[in-house]
């Protein structure tokens, strides 16, 4: 799920955010004011989310299709225009909501969403991600199909994996109740896909071309087997992913530009 300046961050207050919208857009923006909610009270950082190999043991008649999450709507139709700079190298990412589902082995049936990141044109990697939503509203990752492209042919597939196949587990994209502090798995598949992610704060300040958001949410994702790699993400409630900021392995970000919701 990582895409990844090298700056080891140990808290981030909302000061950086508010730095990291510099220069992100040049021009004339659309400005967006965001109300987000932390939820709960007392800010535990307790985390009731699965973590590392944890089984998730996971009820599906509890899941939907229909994801409403706040931070990351996913209504059929939706769709999501990026740009990716890293290391000097631009590339241009689509993320579009299908109508199509997917049975998935450990039972749940998951939304498919297309995902393919293009340079000069032409693929550099495209993948069908699935997501479903539990009854309290936390988004879960349960798997991907994904191809990397070499000279307009498939290189490889490494990374795909599906949730209850060869000891692959689900795990959470998006929390239905961020709170700095709270901790969980994004993926597992042991030795391929192990990502994990971190609440950073609910009370940032982010622009990118589409626009300005207040109130955004920030996420650390790292991943164990890359332990060098490390990046920031935010969330605009209403949008879904807004900016990803590289912060050690590498020096890129990704800016929204485009977002189009089917309703």
């Amino acid at each position: 799920m990582s895409r990844s300046t090298t700056i080891k961050l140990i808290s981030i207050p909302a000061a950086l955010a508010a730095a990291l919208a510099v220069g992100a857009c040049n021009g004339d923006t659309t400005t967006t004011t965001v109300t987000a909610s932390a939820g709960g009270e007392g800010g535990s950082t307790a985390s009731p989310l699965p973590r590392g190999s944890e089984p998730a043991n996971l009820d599906p008649s509890e899941f939907t299709t229909e994801i409403d999450n706040p931070y990351w709507p996913m209504t059929p139709g939706s769709r999501w225009t990026y740009k990716e700079v890293e290391d000097g190298q631009s590339q241009d990412v689509v993320v579009s909501v299908t109508d199509k589902t997917k049975q998935i082995a450990n039972g749940i049936e998951a939304r498919v969403v297309h995902d393919v990141v293009s340079e000069d044109g032409q693929p550099v990697e495209v993948t069908d991600d699935y997501y479903a939503q539990d009854a309290d509203g936390n988004i879960w990752y349960l798997g991907e199909d994904t191809a990397e492209y070499e000279n307009g042919k498939v290189a490889t597939r490494a990374g795909s994996f599906e949730a209850g196949v060869d000891g692959a587990e689900a795990g959470v994209a998006l929390p239905a109740n961020p709170q700095p502090g709270l901790s969980y798995r994004q993926e597992y598949y042991k030795g391929q896909a192990e990502d994990q992610g971190e609440v950073l704060s609910t009370e940032e300040q982010v622009e990118t071309p589409f626009g300005h958001f207040t109130n955004a949410l920030m996420t650390r994702d790292s991943n164990p087997l890359e332990p060098k790699v490390e990046e920031l993400k935010l969330y605009a409630k209403g949008v879904g992913p807004v900016l990803t900021l590289d912060v050690s392995g590498a020096t890129g970000r990704e800016d929204l530009l485009t977002y189009k919701a089917d309703k």
